[in-house]
Parts: C-alpha cells; sequence; structure tokens
C-alpha cells in the first residue's frame, strides 16, 4: 500500500517542482503583457456566449425519441423441455430534431428501425425539453440507404414546435465550430461541443439490402458522441444545422465492451438531408430509396450467406484476363426498359456462364468509375447517385469490348420511383 502512495507522491511533486523550475527561469523583471490573459479571457467569453445563445434559441426544437417492439424470443433450452416462446418487450432511444413548423422530427432511420412489416418500431414517443409526457409519434417516410427517417408528432401544441434550421454542409471548413445535442446514454437534452474534424471522411452509412452500410460522406467531428446521440443535430455556430449525428468509433465496442465517446464522431451532412427531405415528406409512411439507373449486376458468386452480387475484384486474375475484364468493376447483368441506363444506351448481357462457384454475364458493358469514383459493387454505384435529384447527371466510365469510353446517365422520374 505503500508503494502507490509513493509514486503518487513523486508524481505531485514532480509537477509541482517543474511548475517552480519553469518559474524561476523566467528572467527578473521580465513582465507579460497585462492585456494577453485579457484578450484569452475574452476569447473564452464570446465562445461561450455564443454556445449558450445557440443552446437557448434552439434546445427546446431537440427531441428525445423512445421506441418500443415486442420480440419473440427461444429459450435456447425450450425446445428440449416443450416450453413456449415467450414475448418480450424491446426498448431504444434516440434523439431527433423538429425541421419545419409543420413539426416534421428528422432522426436516423436506425433510432426507429425495426423487424416488422412497416420496417419501424410498433409504438414511438417523443418528448420535448421542459416536459415529464411523452406524446406519440408516427413514421412520415423511411430512407434505410441513407440512415434517415422523418416523424411528426400527434396532438402536439403548435406552439410546441420549434424548428431549427438547416445549414449547408457544403460550405464547411475543417476547424470551424461544431455544437452536437442529443441524449447521450439516455441522459436526455444534453449539449457538447468541439469542432468539424475532417469534411471528406468516407464510411458506411446507410444500409443495403443485405443490412450492410452504403459509402457515404461524412462529417468527422470530435465533439462528444455517444449512444442515445443519434438522430440528433450538429450545429455551427450561427446555430444552424450542418449535420445529423449518427455513429462512433468506438475501441471500447472493437474489445467487446460498450461503445463510448473516442473523439471520433460522424455526422450525416445536412444537404443530404434536405435533398431528401421532400422525398420523405410525401412517402405516406414508406420507404424511399436512393435513386437507380436501372441496372442489375452480372457476376453472382456462392458465400456463406448463399448467392451474393459481387465486383470484378472477386475473381482471379487469371479468369478476368480470360475473359478479357478490367480488374475492377461492375458487370451489368441486365438493363430494365425504360430506365435511365436503357436511354443512355448501356449493355445487358447477352448471355450468362457459369463457373464454379457463381456465374458472370458475357458481353455486357463493365462500370468501372461513377462521377470519377471508382465502382467493383452496386453499393459503389449507389453511394455515387445518393446525392443525386431528378433532372442531374451521372458520368459513368464503362468497359465495352476491351475499349473505355464514358456514357452520361441522365435520372429522369422513373429513376426515383
Amino acid at each position: 500500500m505503500k508503494r502507490p502512495l509513493f509514486a503518487t507522491t513523486l508524481v505531485l511533486v514532480g509537477l509541482g517542482l517543474g511548475a517552480t523550475l519553469l518559474r524561476d527561469q523566467v528572467p527578473p523583471g521580465t513582465a507579460q503583457p497585462a492585456d494577453v490573459p485579457q484578450a484569452e479571457r475574452a476569447a473564452r467569453l464570446e465562445n461561450e456566449q455564443n454556445t449558450m445563445s445557440i443552446v437557448r434559441r434552439y434546445e427546446p426544437g431537440l427531441v428525445f425519441i423512445s421506441t418500443e417492439q415486442q420480440v419473440v424470443r427461444q429459450d435456447p433450452m425450450g425446445w428440449m423441455f416443450g416450453g413456449d416462446p415467450e414475448t418480450q418487450v424491446q426498448q431504444g432511444i434516440g434523439s431527433g430534431f423538429f425541421v419545419n413548423k409543420a413539426g416534421d422530427i428528422l432522426t436516423n432511420y436506425h433510432v426507429i428501425a425495426a423487424q416488422s412489416p412497416t420496417g419501424a418500431a410498433e409504438r414511438i414517443t417523443i418528448r420535448l425539453m421542459g416536459r415529464e409526457e411523452s406524446v406519440p409519434a408516427r413514421v412520415i417516410g423511411l430512407a434505410p440507404q441513407y440512415d434517415l427517417a422523418l416523424l411528426r408528432a400527434e396532438k402536439l401544441d403548435p406552439k410546441l414546435i420549434t424548428p431549427i434550421p438547416l445549414g449547408n454542409s457544403d460550405t464547411l471548413a475543417v476547424g470551424q465550430k461544431a455544437v452536437a445535442m442529443g441524449a447521450p446514454f439516455g441522459l436526455d437534452f444534453s449539449v457538447t461541443e468541439g469542432i468539424v474534424s475532417s469534411t471528406a471522411r468516407t464510411i458506411p452509412i446507410g444500409f443495403n439490402g443485405a443490412g450492410e452500410g452504403i459509402m457515404q460522406r461524412a462529417i468527422q467531428t470530435d465533439a462528444a458522441i455517444n449512444p442515445g446521440n443519434s438522430g440528433g443535430p450538429l450545429l455551427d455556430s450561427s446555430g444552424k444545422v450542418i449535420g445529423i449525428n449518427t455513429q462512433i468509433i468506438s475501441p471500447g465496442v472493437q474489445a467487446g465492451g460498450v461503445g463510448q465517446n473516442a473523439g471520433v464522431g460522424f455526422a450525416i451532412p445536412v444537404n443530404a438531408a434536405r435533398n431528401l427531405l421532400p422525398r420523405l415528406q410525401q412517402a405516406g409512411g414508406g420507404v424511399v430509396s436512393a435513386p437507380r439507373l436501372g441496372v442489375s449486376a452480372g457476376l453472382i458468386v456462392q458465400s456463406a450467406q448463399g448467392a451474393v452480387a459481387a465486383g470484378l475484384s472477386a475473381l482471379s486474375s487469371s479468369a478476368k484476363q480470360d475473359l478479357d475484364l478490367p480488374e475492377t468493376g461492375l458487370v451489368i447483368g441486365e438493363v430494365a426498359p425504360g430506365s435511365p441506363a436503357a436511354r443512355a444506351g448501356l449493355r445487358g448481357a447477352r448471355q450468362t456462364q457459369a463457373f464454379r462457384g457463381g456465374e458472370i454475364a458475357l458481353g455486357s458493358d463493365v462500370i468501372v468509375q461513377a462521377d470519377g469514383k471508382v465502382v467493383d459493387a452496386l453499393e459503389d454505384l449507389q453511394s455515387a447517385l445518393l446525392d443525386k435529384q431528378e433532372g442531374d447527371q451521372v458520368k459513368l466510365q464503362v468497359v465495352r469490348g476491351g475499349e473505355r469510353r464514358e456514357v452520361k446517365v441522365t435520372l429522369d422520374a422513373s429513376a426515383f420511383e
């Protein structure tokens, strides 16, 4: 017991000694400018006042979200003794925020997602700051591929709705202030502050049909984000939303523990949500999908999960040489009639060839790039389309008959159906 105490004493003494030595090294008569500490105090005060102003004005627009879902679980030993499955109530929490005076609430899809016919939890309630009672909310629209959802509270007094204005995530700069609001670990209506650490991270955010994330651009911030912050707003110094908090990198999870902040959090850029908002508002409680070109994958391989679409990187180099195919790319299987891909002249398979472990389309185009980004899977193509709107063009680089060419595909209304 004495040894740790001795070590601690040494540390404390050492810190004190270091301070004394540093003080003694200042030449006598050297005075520090009197205005430096005062300027520092003023700068701190200005930032504090800015943060407090943002919180006072817009924290009432923050929403605490609770979900409940009945799930049926079978006792692992029940089948041996004839036990019946039992029904349990699965609960979840998250955050959201008002985006308009109509009471639309933006949040993450994974906050309210559930294994149900609708894709959402059976019971969703919201609670506002300073109020004890919760009110039910219904789903207006879901966008799993973007990890976004739009809710609307029922029977809520319009006077209680405080929308938070949406900013412009395209103008973000590394180093600028970021304020995160949410309910970390269920501690509702919490505020943290940091900076924008990066504006150009690409991480898997949304969910494809297999439950895997789709690579998307994200905002990285060191403002503390923890479980429960999901769906809450990330604000700039003007109080405008620049992102929707969605994920963290957590060494705790990687070590098998509970996820917790490690100074690396991610937010969905608000411009992606802004572009999607009109479609979510018109979804009638249904699912909004990312734009589609109208092509299917032409390389199918067998895996532990069954038959899955794959990119050319899944094949051996010798196989690709034999078939005169590039090293990476998305082989087109079929082109849907009347689709943007069909109108752009993209070609589907003439025939298919089976091989050990799968089959591949022959004679079709191979998409190798979309808007300058490498494509090697359907998810890569989806990633390039996520921020597109009707009328936008996608520049594809395609290999046809061993030659590369550029094809421009215009997204019309059929791409969003």
